[in-house]
């Protein structure tokens, strides 16, 4: 069992030095940095979080639904997080935001909703 060991880590440590210099099949030369591809502005996946958020707040707005009008505020933070175009993507967070600020504005400072708790 002695010689075995003996044997077996000898093995070991010429598999290790054989390893690290001649069989190593990576070339250092030959890496390339990483260039990631350009898209084109059309090319881009749809923003998803914008599209929410801009009807969350439609409905916020002309349902006078707090909670849509909450949702479409964060819908559009998470837009802004992720966004990838700047150009276009503002433009539509923008109008989602104004929906939702004034839904908001409306059902906290505006008349009450008809047809509603009376209080």
């Amino acid at each position: 069992t002695l010689v075995r060991e003996r044997e077996g880590g000898s093995r070991e440590k010429a598999n290790r030095t054989m390893s690290s210099h001649g069989n190593d099949p990576r070339q250092p030369s030959a890496a390339k940095p990483y260039v990631a591809p350009v898209i084109a502005p059309q090319d881009l996946p749809i923003d998803y979080a914008g599209f929410i958020a801009v009807i969350f707040g439609v409905a916020g707005v002309m349902f006078r639904y707090k909670l849509s009008s909450w949702l479409a505020l964060i819908f559009c933070a998470q837009s802004i997080a992720n966004m990838r175009n700047v150009e276009n993507d503002l433009k539509q967070v923008m109008m989602a935001m104004m929906f939702s600020l004034m839904g908001l504005i409306t059902n906290y400072f505006g008349p009450p909703r008809p047809g509603g708790k009376q209080s």
